[in-house]
């Protein structure tokens, strides 16, 4: 039965993306579920999400022992592994994929993220997991680095769609959607069709908070204290207000008669870390058209049960949400070194994730061949 909180998220104008995939949901029919009574209409992973889902129960022990007798080398496994849970997630979406001519429908698979600053690798990375995949409606996840921002364009040429991960500044974001129109126009050089080619911009949202908070409270002002949990908001209002300006005029207005789409904000990271705050923060004050939350299923619990959508909560409140990094910035925070750390601490966490998702595959092996 459809839940009247999550169907005017929706109807907002707000894409729910489930931010969690397992064989285990696949195979209960859990996703499905979700699709159905949720309004939930795309599925992004990370080495996170895929270290976790390995770790437990037995849902991969047969593809496991089969991989072990033919001798598949740890990597090649988790390939195999992970491509085939997105391939199933792909095929649970094409209806949703169809019925909204491929804005939603969306399954996201990320590079390896020891690649993170290898631009090579990455793209050819990149460009192996979408053959692999084999499915219209992928994304293949690509960092936000410095060294990601050529291979966003390089691989968008190639007339593949991109999930561009970890952005956690505006002035990186502005150089993310640059990036994906640079990729726009050499794709179309290179005879692709502007309409097949999807991308989402992943903007995290509670880190932000997080890292912003610890600072303020070592501060200890009451002026400081007073801006707890505002950051992230803000900081995500101004993505906002850039991915209007940016998708707009003679530039876009070219690639859009082509049949381009538009590169929409996704809010990420948003399930909440403070328990002060209320624990649907990173929804209900991002409610906006155009964009995708995803969330882990926590969250999609907590706005099924209470959350509130209390129309465009975005459009409009540039101006406010500068003034609260202007605040930020006045009571002694460096914002450049927030940015700086989050992005280095993002590339690390996805980093000792994989490291964890090969030392279980490993594990599972061994034990497989014993």
């Amino acid at each position: 039965m459809s839940n009247d909180r999550l169907a005017a998220l929706a109807a907002a104008g707000v894409s729910i993306w489930l931010d969690d995939l397992s064989r285990e949901r696949l195979h209960s029919g859990n996703l499905q579920q979700l699709v159905t009574d949720s309004h939930v209409v795309g599925v992004t992973t990370n080495p996170t999400i895929f270290a976790s889902a390995l770790a437990k129960g037995g849902s991969y022990d047969e593809q496991v022992r089969e991989l072990a007798a033919r001798g598949a080398s740890v990597e090649a496994a988790v390939r195999e592994i992970t491509v085939a849970d997105v391939q199933q997630a792909c095929d649970v979406f094409s209806g949703t994929w169809e019925a909204t001519r491929g804005v939603d429908g969306r399954v996201s698979l990320e590079v390896d993220p020891r690649l993170a600053h290898d631009t090579e690798a990455t793209v050819a990375e990149a460009l192996d997991l979408w053959k692999a995949v084999d499915r219209p409606n992928l994304l293949v996840k690509i960092p936000a680095t410095e060294a990601g921002l050529a291979a966003i364009t390089r691989v968008l040429a190639e007339g593949a769609s991109v999930n561009v991960t970890l952005i956690f500044s505006v002035e990186r974001y502005r150089a993310v959607m640059d990036a994906y129109l640079d990729g726009l126009d050499q794709a179309a050089a290179n005879g692709h069709s502007l309409a097949g080619i999807a991308s989402v911009a992943s903007f995290f949202v509670s880190r932000v908070d997080t890292e912003i908070d610890s600072r303020l409270d070592a501060i200890g002002t009451e002026e400081a204290s007073a801006l707890r949990g505002k950051a992230a908001v803000a900081n995500s209002r101004l993505a906002y207000a850039a991915f209007q300006q940016l998708f707009s005029g003679e530039r876009w207005d070219a690639l859009a008669a082509r049949g381009a789409r538009a590169q929409r904000p996704l809010w990420a990271s948003t399930g909440v870390k403070n328990p002060e705050f209320s624990d649907t923060l990173y929804v209900t004050e991002l409610v906006v058209t155009d964009t995708v939350n995803t969330m882990p299923e926590k969250t999609l619990q907590a706005f099924a049960d209470h959350g509130e959508t209390r129309g465009d909560v975005v459009t409009g409140t540039g101006e406010q949400a500068q003034e609260v990094f202007d605040a930020v910035a006045a009571v002694g925070v460096d914002i450049t070194d927030v940015f700086l750390v989050l992005e280095e601490e993002g590339v690390e966490k996805f980093e000792k994730s994989w490291t964890e998702l090969l030392d279980t595959v490993k594990g599972q092996l061994d034990a497989a061949r014993a």
